[in-house]
């Protein structure tokens, strides 16, 4: 029905506005208009006059001075004053948590600024996950593995029910991308000799882009896709159902991002001469992200460090104690390093890496964009000339065998 004739007070305030439009009027004139011609550049009727976006201004006005009723005062408070800096809450947090939160085994890494959930099965754990995630910080629970079916995740598993499949391999060292059997993948994923090589002779570095992903993974392995939801760390917010997993409760005229799930699978540098580059290279996910280490396998070959050498490049890194207290522990499987960054130093960063790609005699371009491109892996020298020159610090993160961390969207990452 027009506006006019609806009278009923406005419950959302698309019908607010709708209602209230057909009511202004226009300068000198007396137009009703429809709300609809809001969005068009012409004039009202046809009639000289302000052009139709600047009513927008009338109708909030007209909002404001007719929809409240007049024996209400607005309940509006606006601040004019600017309040003293907050208190550093990451250290708010430490000094409450082990007073509220008595009842969950954690730990803080990483020079605190990550929060370590030791014991998946604790209901609580969301409680004191949610402080953190209001900073945008990263969270990493382990033990996740002990809630899933382990003979699903073996390399061989995979291979023996998929081997037929086709799918993108990137070779990590020159981010060549082929069409290849994923048999042939899975073949060389714990021995190097049946590995592709590069034109030096070289052991190529493999990674199996996203495969399979989203409705794809859910068709294609049903089994180990029911394995993995029941497994997910902090279901209130991790699982598709979870109540606080907002994506999930979207409407549906909004476009989600990709929510996955989606295998990640990779050969190890261990077996590479060059342990300079990532399977991963440094970039931003537009959403929160949830990755599980399912599985580790154990490179067999010439050329692959032992147990103990894989261990020390591990060590070598810049580790919290508490990580250097799990590589020693023999119940312990490290498989993943990752390097992360807050989303606040995303564009001291970036102003980094077009320096050394400049230094490097590399043409910078201006649409170019290194996190946006994923081209750099930022190995350990650059770590430390970004630390110095830039004041930005590397949170450097083993990742376990069953841990699943957890990054908030805008988190920079390599693997």
């Amino acid at each position: 029905p027009p506006a006019s004739q609806n009278n009923e007070q406005g419950s959302t305030l698309r019908d607010l506005l709708t209602t209230t439009a057909g009511k202004l009027r226009l300068g000198s004139t007396d137009a009703g208009i429809a709300f609809a011609p809001v969005y068009s550049t012409g004039t009202a009727s046809g009639k000289s006059g302000r052009t139709m976006p600047n009513i927008l201004d009338d109708i909030i006005a007209s909002v404001v001075e007719n929809k409240i009723p007049p024996n209400r005062a607005p309940k509006i408070s606006v601040k004019s004053e600017i309040k003293d800096e907050p208190k550093d809450d990451r250290k708010c947090i430490q000094d409450d948590c082990s007073k509220l939160y008595s009842d969950i085994q954690y730990s803080w890494i990483c020079d605190k600024h990550v929060l370590w959930l030791r014991d998946h099965k604790n209901s609580n754990n969301w409680k004191l996950f949610k402080e953190c995630w209001k900073q945008g910080r990263p969270v990493l629970v382990s033990g996740m593995h002990k809630k899933m079916n382990f003979g699903l995740w073996k390399a061989e598993s995979i291979s023996l029910d998929f081997g037929n499949q086709q799918a993108d391999i990137l070779n990590c060292k020159d981010s060549i991308i082929s069409n290849t059997n994923v048999k042939d993948f899975w073949d060389g994923f714990e021995d190097v000799s049946k590995r592709q090589k590069i034109k030096n002779g070289e052991t190529a570095l493999l990674k199996l882009k996203d495969w399979p992903s989203g409705e794809d993974f859910k068709a294609m392995m049903p089994a180990r896709y029911e394995d993995l939801l029941k497994s997910l760390p902090l279901p209130e917010y991790c699982s598709p159902e979870g109540k606080l997993n907002l994506a999930s409760h979207l409407p549906g005229f909004f476009v989600r991002p990709d929510l996955g799930p989606r295998l990640c699978s990779a050969y190890g540098v261990a077996a590479t001469k060059d342990h300079d580059i990532g399977t991963t290279n440094l970039h931003i996910e537009v959403s929160d992200v949830v990755n599980i280490l399912v599985y580790v396998g154990i490179a067999k070959g010439n050329g692959v460090l032992s147990k103990s050498g894989v261990l020390k490049k591990f060590e070598e890194e810049d580790l919290d104690d508490l990580l250097r207290k799990r590589l020693k522990d023999s119940s312990e499987l490290p498989g993943a390093l990752w390097h992360i960054y807050a989303g606040k130093d995303a564009d001291k960063i970036r102003e980094f890496l077009q320096k050394i790609a400049k230094e490097q005699g590399l043409e910078v371009l201006p649409e170019h964009d290194p996190i946006r491109d994923q081209s750099w892996y930022v190995n350990k020298k650059l770590r430390q000339r970004l630390l110095e020159e830039y004041g930005v610090k590397t949170c450097t993160v083993i990742q376990f065998l069953g841990d699943a961390i957890i990054l908030p969207a805008g988190a920079l990452h390599q693997v």
